[in-house]
């Protein structure tokens, strides 16, 4: 699916998410985690991809052999690698904290498998979700990013 990089897009973007979800039998509370970090992805692209132009996002979802659901979110904007943002700090008070990069952050708890890659000027960010990961602050393991192409 390919829509302009705006916030008005973002409804269709997330319908269609949502039924690639349903359709691969994704528990709701997991569908949820995943809607949110494609939500967050999908906002900071309209806010930042394009800072001098309109441009367009295309998101598609495949299944694996071993039942992960990849959805792929496309854009052609300016070059931007989320794994190479560093988390949060999350100790300091919440007040001496620095504004922005939470949104990353939970993309990373909540996505099994993040990848990127810049493709003939395009951005390509790869989110591998397994139906079964258990929810991220459950007492579970951070998500794991490889970097590794599928």
């Amino acid at each position: 699916m390919k829509q302009p990089a705006t916030l008005d897009s973002l409804r269709p973007f997330m319908a269609f998410v949502s039924n690639c979800l349903v359709l691969r039998g994704f528990h709701p509370h997991r569908a949820s985690e995943i809607e949110l970090a494609v939500e967050e992805a999908l906002v900071n692209i309209f806010r930042y991809a394009y800072p001098e132009r309109p441009g367009d996002v295309e998101v598609r979802c495949r299944v694996t052999a071993d039942r992960q659901l990849v959805i792929e979110i496309e854009d052609e904007g300016v070059p931007f690698n989320l794994l190479s943002i560093p988390d949060p700090e999350l100790s300091t008070e919440i007040s001496r904290r620095k504004v922005g990069g939470l949104g990353i952050y939970f993309i990373r708890k909540m996505i099994d498998d993040i990848r990127y890659r810049r493709e003939k000027d395009h951005n390509v960010l790869t989110l591998v979700v397994s139906p079964e990961k258990p929810a991220p602050f459950a007492g579970e393991p951070g998500c794991r990013h490889s970097g590794q192409p599928l």
